[in-house]
């Protein structure tokens, strides 16, 4: 059952990251300024590459043999707001909240010492501590921007939040998952990263 458990969740983060390269790199054309349209395409292929090496590892507790297959889609476990990410607001909002949760279950994982789970994530958590310094950049600054930006900011993320918080509650609760992950507080852990960005400025322009 513990395997079967950390494949669950180790899908369910390769999945919300799959989702994220793909628009990052579809909807990362439509940044307000080139500097943000070179990072997003960057940022792309770092959450694709770490989509890969997460997949390649559900294998390998699989027991696959041989060659590693070409990823092609994910195994519909991604949140459903991110797969409607289709303009630049809401898809910071979904790479912020989903970075955050994330970061939550990551930071978690390599809290257990379980030398599998490190030997498989460590370059990975590194990188994607740079995605979560990215995110809340951008999250911040469409809170502070002006206009009805900030108010249609807090709305995209208002919509998948909840989504974001039930993952995370799901995973507290997962049976067999104490060898590889630190179940406890990872909701509560969430809210308060998030509280750094939603409780800055979020209704100055509303």
């Amino acid at each position: 059952m513990s395997k079967k458990a950390l494949i669950q969740v180790i899908e369910g983060i390769a999945d919300n990251k799959y989702v994220l390269g793909d628009r990052l790199a579809l909807v990362g054309f439509s940044a307000p300024d080139i500097e943000s349209c070179v990072a997003s395409m960057a940022m792309a292929q770092g959450e694709l590459g770490h989509s890969r090496i997460l997949y390649h590892w559900v294998l390998d507790i699989k027991g696959h043999k041989g060659k590693k297959p070409d990823i092609s889609n994910e195994t519909g476990k991604s949140f459903t707001e991110l797969r409607k990410i289709d303009g630049w607001v809401k898809l910071i909002a979904g790479f912020y909240v989903t970075n955050v949760a994330m970061d939550v279950i990551l930071d978690a994982m390599i809290e257990s010492n379980n030398p599998d789970v490190r030997s498989n994530i460590n370059k990975l958590y590194l990188e994607h501590k740079e995605h979560c310094i990215y995110s809340e950049g951008w999250a911040l600054k469409l809170m502070n921007d002006i206009g009805g930006v900030p108010r249609k900011f807090k709305e995209e993320l208002n919509k998948i939040l909840p989504q974001a918080e039930a993952w995370l509650k799901e995973v507290e609760t997962i049976q067999g998952l104490d060898e590889y992950i630190v179940q406890k507080n990872l909701l509560s852990r969430f809210q308060e990263q998030i509280a750094k960005v939603t409780g800055i400025g979020a209704v100055t322009n509303a």
